[in-house]
This record gives structure tokens, C-alpha cells and sequence, in this order.
């Protein structure tokens, strides 16, 4: 087991840079929205072994409409490779794009907890626990959350309710968590 320890996102702190590809070959930079969309949801899933992986991602799907009445772009973005991504789309019935292999580097540059497989049979590569962030219209991290296991995960209905009062301007709502430890 190793004693290093990642440095975590920080609530209000720039979004890195972070590029990853489509199956058709598109690359983008995952923190900037697209559809005229003003803000991004960043959703990091641990890849297609994950069936709470799968059920998450089918489960955003939903929330579709009112994410996008938000302004609020979605992507999706795992360490698999080219050919687990297109084997995982298969059983995937989802609008917005997925990314794949989301580099060890890129994991640690959003703080992400890392994991082994158990076995080959999991997977044949370490990947990204879950990890969410909404990235605001001046790239800040408005909302960050980071599991370090797939069973605990933010509820999308008030994660999405919580979403429309942050972005309601008659609330005046700040990021949260920006105080710093001296």
C-alpha cells in the first residue's frame, strides 16, 4: 500500500486542464462547456467492470432535461481504454459523451482516488473511484465530491435541486468549503 498521498481538488480553485477522447475521436477539454451551456459537470466513474458505474451513468441520463435548463453541459470520463468504452456502450443508453482512458496523472490532477483490480478479471488497469465536479462559467470548482469506493455517491435528485438554488441569482449563493486551514 502507498503512504503518498494525492492533493484533492479544492472547492473554488481552477479546473485543470484535462483532455480526453470520444470514440469517434473527438477531444476535448473536459471543464469547458459546450451547447451553450455556461457550466459542466464533470462525472468520473471507475469504468465498464462497475455495474454501479453503469446504473449511475443511466441514472444522470434522466436528469437530462432539467441539467440542461440549469445550463449545465455533463460529460463522462473513465481510465478504460478505446475498446472497453465501446464495449460498455453497448449496454449504455445515454445522451451525453463519454470519454476514455483518463490518464494515472489525470486521476491524481483531480484528486481522485486510485484503485487496483482485484483480479483480471475486474479490469487490466488501475482506475479512478468516483469523483464529480461542477465546473462554473469562470471555470472554478463550484461542487466537488470524491469516493473512494463505488457505493457512495451524490443523490442526483437533490444534487440537481441543489444545482437550480446555486444557480438561481436571487440566492447570491457562494462556493462552499473555501476556508482555509492556517
Amino acid at each position: 500500500m502507498s503512504t503518498t498521498h494525492t492533493p484533492k481538488i479544492e472547492a473554488g480553485t481552477l479546473f485543470p486542464a484535462l483532455e480526453a477522447r470520444t470514440l469517434d475521436g473527438t477531444t476535448r477539454d473536459l471543464g469547458v462547456p459546450t451547447g451553450g451551456h455556461d457550466w459542466t459537470m464533470v462525472v468520473v466513474y471507475r469504468g465498464r467492470h462497475c455495474p454501479l458505474c453503469t446504473r449511475y451513468l443511466g441514472e444522470l441520463e434522466q436528469f437530462r432535461p432539467r441539467r440542461a435548463e440549469l445550463g449545465i453541459d455533463l460529460v463522462a470520463v473513465s481510465g478504460d481504454s478505446k475498446e472497453q468504452l465501446a464495449e460498455h456502450t453497448e449496454r449504455l443508453n445515454v445522451s451525453f459523451p463519454l470519454f476514455y482512458g483518463l490518464s494515472i496523472e489525470q486521476m491524481k490532477s483531480l484528486g481522485a482516488y486510485i484503485s487496483h483490480p482485484r483480479s483480471e478479471k475486474e479490469t487490466d488497469h488501475p482506475f479512478a473511484e468516483p469523483a464529480l465536479f461542477v465546473v462554473n462559467g469562470d471555470r472554478r470548482v463550484q461542487v466537488v465530491d470524491l469516493s473512494n469506493n463505488p457505493f457512495v455517491r451524490p443523490q442526483l435528485d437533490k444534487l440537481v435541486s441543489g444545482l437550480a438554488w446555486i444557480r438561481n441569482p436571487a440566492n447570491d449563493y457562494p462556493i462552499r468549503g473555501t476556508y482555509a486551514y492556517a
